[in-house]
């Protein structure tokens, strides 16, 4: 394997040297450039694996660097060195297509980080392996999706990933990791909606032992966890200000202090957040903190709902029947044209989930192992919709209403149930009253916990 080389861009002889040491004990070649043109040189007659720039140079700055190297150079990450504090021009040089920066005074550790994983970016001409994710269809709004995917993933700005209630943002959320540098690294996602406001700063940053009532032992907590990988913070909106206060303080120091501790941390994460909430409105409304919202969504990435790639309906329903049935030990049921139509025409509010769900138990319910028209129960499912059943979810381009799976299961579990208590828990013949082999209702009693 050819020897790794950076290219160094500062006007400091110190700053320079410091660079120049850290890659040397790294077995990093380097090189450096006291100002803009003479970098712009040594990019056209030398190839290198890293730039690193100053944002001050004598002839220009460092975002001009950035536009230069993303324009002709577009497979060579570069990071910048800011000034303490000065998060205003890290944001701008991230938007600009930095890989990411470091701040003055340069924190060795953090800098060995940020090398490493920047060296350690795969080839774009790389083929995805079969074991790594992807998303179903072949629509234009998935392969814009995919593209953007495949350019988050070679750099560490933190991503906002918008979409409705069931997209699949955390499916996308998991490819952005899988593709970049940190693929060998932690991928953690965590639902912020699900933490107890009481608990919510020992999970996120750890605490000691002793530190308060119920604390018996020291505790890592999710940013550690997390450490030379991803965070994925879903439901974001869902932080109380307290909380939302000291994640912006997280990020933008890059160390933890845990509950009880008195010192700080170093902690190399990257941030990925989502949430199907509009954070703009939340902004407005004074429920979502300013300047958390620009750090958290340097780029935006939207995922497109399912009524928006109708295209990609058969291969999804395909997909997932195959999935179903062999968890259900059965063959595949079939499905007509007619069925089909049907499914593609319907709005879907609650997207990828809501198919799956209805699907699932479209399979349970069938006769003969044929899914009909009937049989998807989205007349009545339209009915619930229109009477205000379940929950409206804005997104950032129109207001829908989300299908919550919760109540399909919840439907389904009363059914199921009624019929046990019918035939006095006699399960083959709940089974045959409700229309199921054996088989399907043992895979229903356990999907649905039922003892």
């Amino acid at each position: 394997m050819a020897a790794k080389k950076v290219l160094i861009v500062d006007d400091e002889a110190d700053i320079c040297e410091l660079i120049e040491i850290t890659l040397m004990r790294m077995d990093i070649a380097s090189q450096s450039a006291l100002n803009l043109t003479d970098a712009k040189v040594l990019l056209e007659t030398e190839t290198f694996d890293l730039c690193l720039t100053d944002m001050h140079l004598p002839d220009g700055n460092g975002i001009e660097l950035v536009e230069h190297v993303q324009k002709q150079y577009n497979d060579l990450p570069i990071a910048v060195i800011t000034a303490h504090g000065n998060m205003e021009s890290a944001v701008t040089a991230l938007k600009a297509g930095a890989f990411d920066f470091v701040s003055k005074p340069v924190d060795l550790q953090i800098l060995r980080n940020l090398i490493s994983s920047a060296t350690a970016l795969p080839e774009k001409t790389e083929t995805t392996n079969g074991h790594k994710l992807t998303i179903t269809g072949k629509s234009p709004a998935v392969q814009k999706l995919l593209k953007n995917v495949t350019k988050l993933a070679r750099n560490q700005a933190p991503v906002f990933i918008h979409g409705e209630s069931g997209s699949g943002k955390e499916r996308v959320a998991r490819m952005i990791h899988q593709q970049g540098s940190r693929n060998d690294g932690p991928f953690v996602p965590v639902n912020c909606g699900a933490i107890s406001a009481e608990l919510m700063e020992s999970e996120f940053f750890g605490h000691l032992k002793g530190s308060f009532t119920g604390a018996h032992s020291d505790k890592e907590g999710l940013f550690q966890a997390a450490n030379g990988g991803t965070l994925f913070l879903d439901e974001i909106a869902e932080l109380p200000l307290n909380m939302q206060v000291k994640l912006l303080r997280v990020i933008q120091e890059k160390a933890v202090r845990a509950v009880g501790d008195s010192q700080e941390k170093p902690v190399d994460v990257r941030i990925l957040s989502a949430s199907h909430k509009n954070l703009v409105e939340l902004v407005k409304s004074s429920s979502f903190r300013e300047d958390l919202y620009y750090r958290i969504n340097v780029i935006e990435l939207t995922i497109p709902s399912l009524r928006e790639r109708k295209e990609d309906i058969p291969q999804f329903v395909n997909q997932i029947l195959n999935n179903l049935s062999d968890k259900m030990g059965m063959e595949m049921p079939s499905i007509n044209g007619d069925v089909m139509e049907t499914l593609k025409n319907y709005p879907f509010p609650g997207n990828v989930r809501e198919l799956e769900n209805i699907l699932e138990r479209a399979i349970a319910l069938s006769d003969d192992n044929t899914i009909t028209i009937e049989g998807l129960h989205l007349k009545s499912i339209q009915d619930n919709l229109e009477q205000g059943i379940f929950t409206e979810q804005t997104t950032a381009q129109q207001t829908s209403t989300t299908v919550d799976p919760m109540d399909l299961a919840g439907q389904e579990r009363q059914s199921i149930m009624q019929a046990l208590e019918k035939t006095r828990w006699n399960k083959t013949a709940a089974a045959k009253l409700l229309g199921l082999s054996l088989r399907q209702l043992r895979y229903r009693l356990q999907k649905l916990d039922i003892e």
